[in-house]
């Protein structure tokens, strides 16, 4: 009779659907990982993680940790990690900045600034992000000069150089007294010292952030023609500069229009990031097809790729999400 009575409310029932399709793809998905673990040991072919303890038996060419062949898969992985938050994290600040700019010369009064924009936009995000990858890298290790002859920029006494071997630039070095600002010199036709980004990371980095950069500027330009106009006019007659209505009126109630949007394009990104493939980037998909081809364990390295950008796609949401209640809450 309870039970019954119970079935009668709505939240009830909406409830109990959602555990029973919970338990029905539990389910679904066991049977099938049952299923594919038997076939797969019925043909001799071997199941596991295991793997990932054994030596990886290759080298990658670009790595913010230590890594040489004689290390672990699993470490090997970590570095693809590292590599693709790296170059993700870049391009979501430098494409936000772009995207942010590009949105306000959209409602510019200038004409001029308004067509350069409108140009940049519709050119940029109608090329495929493939094309546009191996264009950038193309330009990058055959259009620049040699690392003998780099071109060089100097700025508050440090040094900058581009070559077809990447960008160097200042970073700190690790001395007895703490952490310095080492710049990077031309020596002996050798640039040493400092950091250097590969032309294949600045490929992707260069392609991802003005890509994308197109896409947010668009939003960006829908969340600021969504205001009314009687709101600008009404900033205009208490004094305000145009600056000052654009950051205290305009941009802060078209946040709550942009941000949701705005983080499908943050998604986008990640899981676009992937595409460093193509060029030669050592990122997680990257690392992972060399140790597919090495281990033949297909199964298990599609699992990590799809569960490590599964994680990486919800924490980007649920930040975003986070921002933006408190974006709502200030409205």
């Amino acid at each position: 009779m309870l039970f019954k009575t119970l079935l009668r409310k709505q939240s009830v029932r909406a409830k109990l659907y959602q555990v029973l399709l919970l338990i029905s793809l539990t389910l679904g998905l066991a049977y099938l990982f049952s299923n594919t673990m038997q076939n797969m040991h019925q043909r001799g072919i071997q199941g596991g993680f295991g793997f990932l303890f054994d030596p990886a038996g290759f080298d990658i060419s670009e790595s913010w940790i230590e890594f040489n062949s004689d290390e672990s898969y699993a470490k090997a992985f970590l570095v693809g990690l590292i590599n693709t938050i790296r170059v993700s994290i870049l391009s979501i600040i430098t494409c936000t900045v772009f995207g942010i700019l590009l949105g306000l010369g959209r409602v510019q009064e200038n004409p001029l600034i308004k067509l350069i924009c409108y140009f940049y936009t519709e050119f940029f995000r109608n090329i495929p992000l493939l094309i546009q990858l191996l264009i950038w890298y193309v330009l990058m290790v055959e259009w620049l000069p040699d690392s003998q002859s780099p071109i060089e920029i100097s700025f508050l006494n440090f040094n900058f150089f581009l070559s077809k071997d990447g960008f160097a630039f200042p970073w700190f070095k690790d001395l007895v007294a703490g952490y310095a600002l080492e710049s990077p010199d031309l020596i002996d036709t050798n640039i040493t010292g400092g950091a250097t980004l590969s032309p294949e990371f600045m490929a992707l980095y260069v392609g991802l952030s003005i890509y994308t950069s197109a896409f947010i500027g668009e939003l960006v330009r829908a969340g600021l023609v969504s205001i009314d106009k009687g709101q600008i006019e009404a900033g205009l007659s208490l004094g305000l500069t145009r600056l000052q209505i654009t950051r205290l009126i305009v941009m802060p109630q078209a946040l709550r229009v942009i941000i949701p949007p705005l983080t499908n394009q943050y998604l986008n990104l990640i899981k676009n990031s992937s595409l460093a493939v193509a060029i030669g980037y050592p990122d997680l998909v990257n690392i992972s097809n060399t140790a597919l081809n090495q281990t033949g364990h297909a199964l298990e390295c599609v699992f990590i790729i799809m569960a490590i950008y599964l994680v990486l796609s919800l924490l980007t949401s649920w930040l975003m999400n986070t921002y933006n209640k408190r974006v709502m809450l200030r409205g």
